[in-house]
């Protein structure tokens, strides 16, 4: 536990090389048990950081960890999560939105709320360039919303 204590620590590093490694490593580690989702409620505390790049670290491992959710902790989560559809830097809207494919097979029963909250998304803040990625992106989650 004590080396999850340290990948999860290093999460919020401004050495971005060491915090992308301790976010790759818990990702997959959240892929083999519910260890890393004991940590969630410090990845919801990553939201709020001033940091994109802690941003979103919190946001892909909230994503990831939903599956893990039987304590139903991302309940009261969700709506900040869903805040950061519009975050201010539109590589941050991309992360949130991606991982909002997870978010929906672990809890279909948050697809009320995810498709108001897309629906509802201002992307004419983003520049052209990345305002035609982030449409494609709410796009393709409504698509999978579509499918249920």
């Amino acid at each position: 536990m004590e080396h999850m204590e340290n990948l999860v620590s290093l999460l919020w590093s401004k050495d971005h090389n060491a915090g992308y490694a301790a976010l790759k490593r818990l990702e997959e580690l959240s892929g083999e048990s519910d260890a890393v989702y004991l940590y969630t409620d410090r990845f919801a505390e990553m939201l709020d950081s001033k940091s994109s790049y802690v941003r979103n670290r919190g946001l892909l491992l909230l994503a990831e960890n939903a599956q893990w959710d039987e304590e139903r902790k991302m309940d009261r989560i969700l709506d900040k999560y869903l805040l950061h559809i519009e975050d201010e830097k539109p590589v941050t809207a991309r992360q949130c939105i991606g991982g909002l494919k997870k978010m929906i097979s672990a809890r279909p029963e948050w697809i009320p709320r995810i498709k108001r909250a897309l629906l509802a998304a201002d992307t004419e803040k983003y520049k052209e360039s990345m305002r035609g990625l982030v449409e494609k992106d709410i796009a393709d989650v409504l698509r999978v919303i579509g499918e249920n």
